[in-house]
């Protein structure tokens, strides 16, 4: 059975593209290019390492389920809504210990890390965080709750949480924010003003925060600052899951043994008072501070750009014909798809590597592609290799003209 959230992603691009023009009738930029394209290949990577992951996962689910579960609940609407509520509970804790320990904090920056605030925000999602905080939301198997439940009530929970990452919507009827987490409520959660921090860990049910003490109301949402406190300056997919636990190593490294180890579940921002204690959360002064970005042509934003709707394409071919492939079919195309999007990371960063690595990945992708035709429909395959091989030679000299393109206007400038 396919995630919901796999039938949802027609509907999460029309509606960032619906955004994108509303916030371009109305004169106001809430979309970026290089990072859209990075939130979604964010998302991209995060379907495909839960489907990778998901025999594992689901498999202690069923487990627990069979041989530890104190009864098992019966398939009703009110088991189902008990579900919805406990899993939101869960979430709740699994949310905020993410944003108060260091080990967790590692893998859900991901989600934090654009400095835009828009529906494709919604998308970006850290690879790993589903296996290191799965544990949290084992009690819902032991209470009896079957496979499927848990599957649907998970999957409409994450659907809500798509809708609150946006500015193009104010504040709802009192009534309704009190209840649900809004838009207003999730910026607060998004922004790095010292006020906000650790606020609003909300998915659905904003009860939980005001029972806990987490709740923070939004007060001008014209002075936030999105991303984190650190900036996070890469569009690569596969850096933005690894670079904070890099940086716990480095500065692990200056630590004695027991403060190695008192790291790893520490806050964020905590050092041994040698290494100066804890840092807290600094304002952020808008007049220095810049969104990062890279320039590049208009010629090569429109080759990433057409590359990555290919990667995108293929991605969703990959997720939907998932259970027919071969084991090394699915970790084939997986490591196709993410080296694409690293790659096509790189492009829009100006990575000097780059200009080699992308003509390696159009052979790659060349050699994929025909190798998934001949997998699936062995008829037509010459005309297809042909076609394919037509297309590789026109986004070569693509990619070649671009960068010449492009040095041509850093070597003038």
């Amino acid at each position: 059975m396919k995630s919901p959230i796999f039938y949802a992603i027609p509907g999460f691009i029309l509606l960032v593209l619906l955004e994108a023009w509303y916030g371009y009738r109305k004169n106001k930029k809430y979309y970026r290019l290089n990072d859209t394209i990075a939130n979604f290949s964010l998302g991209i990577g995060s379907q495909i390492a839960g489907v990778l992951s998901k025999v594992l996962l689901f498999g202690v689910y069923v487990y627990i389920y069979d041989h530890a579960a104190f009864f098992h609940l019966p398939k009703t609407w009110w088991s189902f809504a008990l579900a919805f509520v406990l899993f939101d509970f869960l979430f709740y804790w699994a949310h905020r210990i993410s944003h108060e320990r260091n080990f967790f904090w590692g893998a859900h920056v991901v989600h934090h890390q654009s400095e835009e605030y828009n529906l494709s925000v919604a998308l970006r999602q850290p690879w790993f965080h589903n296996l290191i905080a799965f544990f949290i939301f084992l009690p819902i198997p032991l209470l009896g709750f079957d496979p499927i439940t848990f599957g649907l009530a998970a999957g409409l929970q994450t659907l809500y949480q798509f809708w609150i990452h946006t500015k193009a919507i104010g504040k709802m009827p009192k009534v309704f924010e009190y209840f649900f987490n809004t838009p207003s409520h999730h910026r607060v959660h998004h922004a790095i003003n010292p006020k906000y921090i650790d606020k609003n860990h909300a998915g659905a049910l904003m009860l939980w925060d005001r029972m806990f003490g987490t709740f923070k109301a939004e007060e001008n949402p014209e002075e936030i600052t999105y991303g984190i406190t650190t900036q996070f300056k890469s569009w690569n997919p596969v850096w933005a899951n690894v670079h904070y636990y890099h940086e716990m190593l480095v500065k692990m490294k200056q630590m004695n043994w027991k403060d190695k180890f008192r790291m790893i579940l520490a806050r964020p921002g905590w050092l041994p008072d040698y290494l100066g204690g804890f840092q807290p959360v600094q304002e952020v002064d808008t007049t220095v501070y810049k969104k990062f970005d890279a320039d590049t042509t208009s010629l090569f934003r429109a080759y990433g750009a057409v590359q990555f709707i290919i990667a995108l394409a293929g991605a969703i071919a990959y997720l939907d014909h998932f259970s027919a492939l071969t084991t090394f079919y699915k970790w084939f195309f997986a490591g196709v798809v993410v080296i694409s999007i690293m790659i096509i990371g790189a492009i829009f960063e100006r990575k000097s590597w780059v200009v080699w690595a992308e003509v390696i990945r159009l052979m790659l992708v060349l050699a994929a592609l025909n190798s998934y035709y001949y997998y699936w429909y062995s008829h037509w395959l010459t005309i297809v290799e042909a076609i394919s091989a037509g297309a590789f030679a026109v986004f070569l000299v693509w990619f070649v003209i671009s960068v010449s393109r492009y040095r041509e206007d850093s070597e003038l400038a």
